[in-house]
């Protein structure tokens, strides 16, 4: 009777052993209270691929020059050519004329083709007497013609028009407004033209403050400024008429004037124009031409700008 549970208790302590052992094999290990010190990783940083900048703002500023001023258009076309449009462009005298054309929308080849077919009557309407040779009032209907009668806030393409205050002497820009009034002011060559009332102020050539209105392009936001200089050397022009000797006259000023506004400009174009006065009407081919060769010359420098700002 007592031999059996001696016998369970032997079988007992046989088996104790490996439940021993395999509980301690199932039991996790005990967490020290010992706190590491933890081990830093750096935070990963999303990094933005670089995203290009929009193109820079391109503004043209076309200078005065009269019948120099048909040089503008080459510029223009070889521009659009190489697929670059300026943002904004900004006009003085012949400069405005231009200017207001292509940014009603006329392309480079309209331009053009608007200039050889351009007859010089069509923007004379002389006065006699008065306070200048011609009125103006032609050249304002020239303008209307051919923007469609746009005012300047109308644009395709925004649009600045230097004129001078004639009480003030100051240099005014036109953004709003009747813009065949803004050129026909703009392009009022004292003595040449009558000055232009506007309200109770009145407005003759922007060339006297401005020839290059490289100030005005930066004003309206450009970012990159090419300007076109077409103003004549004083050496050597023909001075035997009166209206020769005025334009001269206003040569010499508008070079004093632009060594200090044309260092604001990033670009500079010069189209050759030896020979062809301000007053040569007949040289309009000539001057378109090298217009555009001017504006060949200097592409690979204006491509180079507006890649190191599109950066």
């Amino acid at each position: 009777m007592h031999q059996r549970p001696r016998s369970r208790c032997r079988n007992l302590l046989s088996v104790l052993p490996l439940l021993a052992l395999a509980a301690c094999q199932s039991v996790p290990p005990q967490v020290s209270s010992t706190i590491p010190t933890p081990v830093v990783t750096p935070a990963l940083v999303a990094v933005k691929p670089a995203v290009p900048r929009d193109p820079p703002r391109i503004g043209l500023a076309l200078g005065g020059g009269a019948a120099r001023g048909f040089a503008h258009i080459g510029v223009i076309q070889v521009l659009e050519e190489a697929g670059i449009r300026p943002s904004l462009v900004v006009g003085t005298s012949a400069g405005s004329l231009v200017a207001a054309l292509y940014a009603s929308g006329l392309n480079g080849k309209q331009l053009g083709e608007l200039a050889v077919a351009m007859d010089e009557s069509a923007i004379t309407d002389w006065a006699y007497p008065g306070r200048g040779l011609l009125r103006g009032e032609a050249l304002a209907r020239y303008v209307r013609e051919h923007t469609g009668a746009k005012s300047i806030e109308q644009m395709k393409l925004p649009l600045g028009i230097v004129a001078t205050d004639l009480d003030s002497g100051a240099p005014i820009l036109f953004q709003r407004g009747d813009t065949a009034t803004a050129v026909r002011a703009s392009s009022a060559v004292p003595a040449v033209f009558q000055p232009v009332r506007i309200g109770n102020r009145e407005y003759v050539d922007g060339g006297l403050v401005s020839p290059v209105p490289v100030r005005f392009a930066r004003q309206m936001g450009a970012e990159l400024i090419v300007a076109v200089d077409i103003t004549s050397p004083p050496e050597g022009q023909p001075t035997g008429d009166a209206m020769r000797m005025l334009l001269q006259t206003f040569s010499i000023m508008g070079r004093s004037i632009n060594s200090f506004e044309l260092k604001d400009a990033d670009l500079v174009l010069r189209p050759r124009l030896d020979g062809v006065s301000s007053a040569d009407f007949t040289a309009r081919k000539r001057a378109i031409q090298a217009g555009r060769e001017s504006a060949q010359a200097l592409l690979p420098q204006l491509r180079q700008r507006i890649a190191l700002l599109s950066q």
